[in-house]
């Protein structure tokens, strides 16, 4: 009882003491995530925003291969930007259509996953032979299987938060072994935004399901 009062205390006071600078870079990596669970375009600037706060706080406590990361989260942001916002509906042109939510099948996903299980594993060899990084195995599928499901949101593609949760929760682990308490405590708030993201993507899936099929029916009525 003692020990999770104590981890709280700690938790609390890291948050409410963070310096400006880092405390924005978490802001903004919350607005992304919320605002990209409800499908809304603004997630990208928020993501752009953080990552570029990230990148310098990273590089300079010498974290480079986490600052490279976030140089390339910061280019799927803009990527990301651009495609949702190429495909955004206009009410001044008909001929442009939104980026729709869409679903992989099992099969595509199995063969992504062993070609990403694979890319991990050398990884991790080349990380637990080459240098003294800790959990190199699991360290490098985290950041394999994040790059991969961070384009799966630039794409609206419905399976990329059951991605996340599954990285969040094996990052929360791999934060408490090492004692990072409150990023434990931020990923775990990241598994719960990442649930009720795929709720609403799932949900918004099915009305434009439905949207298409009834416009199929009106087509269809239309050309007899």
């Amino acid at each position: 009882m003692s020990n999770s009062m104590s981890a709280t205390t700690e938790i609390i006071q890291y948050f409410t003491t963070l310096p400006l600078f880092e405390l924005l870079a978490v802001l903004t990596s919350i607005f992304y995530v919320v605002l990209a669970a409800k499908g809304n375009i603004w997630c990208w600037p928020a993501a752009i925003i953080s990552t570029v706060l990230y990148t310098v706080i990273f590089y300079n406590v010498y974290l480079w291969m986490d600052s490279l990361l976030q140089l390339y989260y910061l280019l799927m942001a803009i990527y990301g930007w651009f495609c949702w916002h190429q495909n955004s509906t206009s009410n001044n042109s008909t001929e442009t259509k939104a980026l729709l939510y869409s679903q992989w099948s099992l099969n595509r996903h199995s063969v992504i996953i062993l070609v990403l299980t694979l890319v991990s594993l050398a990884l991790g060899w080349l990380m637990a032979t080459y240098t003294p990084a800790h959990f190199p195995y699991l360290d490098s599928a985290t950041t394999v299987f994040s790059v991969f499901a961070t384009y799966l949101i630039t794409q609206k593609v419905l399976e990329n938060w059951l991605y996340f949760i599954v990285i969040d929760i094996v990052s929360i682990y791999l934060y408490m072994e090492k004692d990072l308490l409150p990023t434990a405590a931020l990923f775990g708030s990241f598994v719960i935004f990442a649930a009720y993201g795929y709720w609403q993507w799932r949900k918004q899936f099915r009305l434009q399901f439905r949207q298409q099929h009834n416009d199929m029916c009106i087509n269809s009525s239309v050309t007899e």
